[in-house]
């Protein structure tokens, strides 16, 4: 009876996690678990150097196309021993708020030798670095990088996720030329699957056919 009991708790709880996204939504791991995840606005890890509003739980959520279509470039990338691994996806209007707002504040310069050394925080505005309205929060725009499997390792391209500045630029000449060849694979396969890159970021995706091209969502990450 207490097994019972128990396998029925679960299964409320897992249904009442599945129900809470809007029609439209998945998480990524209900689709392909193969690909790797590292949710740095759920961390410290990022430019603001703290949690990002919105993110309460480590997954990774976007639109039920976008998960179908990065289950295919990963199939892709699984044959030469390489995944994908998501930086961001979906991301709550209350996140982007929270940019907007650390953005004005001029004083706070915590990760500024790690993500914008060369890049006045005054001009993060101006240069495009932060903006109150982003494709994220649509649903169908995703950051990531590659992973090599045989070392667990992500694929060197040139610079680090998030950094502002033109090193991030997709075709900067000042990176090697295989930092060059890694960045162009993981566009190539992303452009066979239906997703359109950002010219300012190598890791920034957006699904050419996105299903909310217009509405900006604002549902919590949990």
């Amino acid at each position: 009876m207490k097994n019972i009991s128990f396998g029925l708790l679960f299964l409320i709880s897992f249904v009442a996690s599945t129900q809470s996204l809007p029609k439209g939504f998945v998480y990524l791991s209900n689709i392909d678990a193969s690909i790797q995840k590292e949710l740095r606005y759920f961390t410290n890890n990022n430019f603001i150097g703290q949690p990002i509003d919105g993110y309460y739980k480590d997954v990774v959520i976007v639109s039920e196309e976008t998960a179908r279509a990065l289950q295919k470039a990963q199939q892709h990338f699984l044959k030469d021993s390489l995944s994908l691994k998501i930086f961001d996806a979906y991301r709550p209007q209350q996140a982007v708020d929270h940019f907007v707002k650390w953005a004005k504040d001029l004083k706070d310069t915590l990760r500024k030798q790690d993500y914008y050394p060369s890049v006045p925080k005054s001009e993060l505005f101006a240069q495009g670095y932060i903006a109150s309205k982003s494709g994220h929060t649509r649903g169908s725009t995703v950051d990531l990088t590659l992973v090599n499997l045989k070392t667990n390792q992500e694929v060197d391209m040139g610079s680090t996720y998030d950094f502002f500045g033109k090193v991030s630029h997709p075709y900067n000449k000042v990176i090697t030329e295989i930092q060059q060849k890694n960045r162009m694979l993981l566009r190539t396969v992303m452009l066979k699957n239906g997703f359109q890159p950002y010219e300012n970021e190598w890791w920034h995706f957006t699904l050419k056919k996105e299903p909310f091209p217009k509405t900006y969502f604002n549902f919590p990450i949990e």
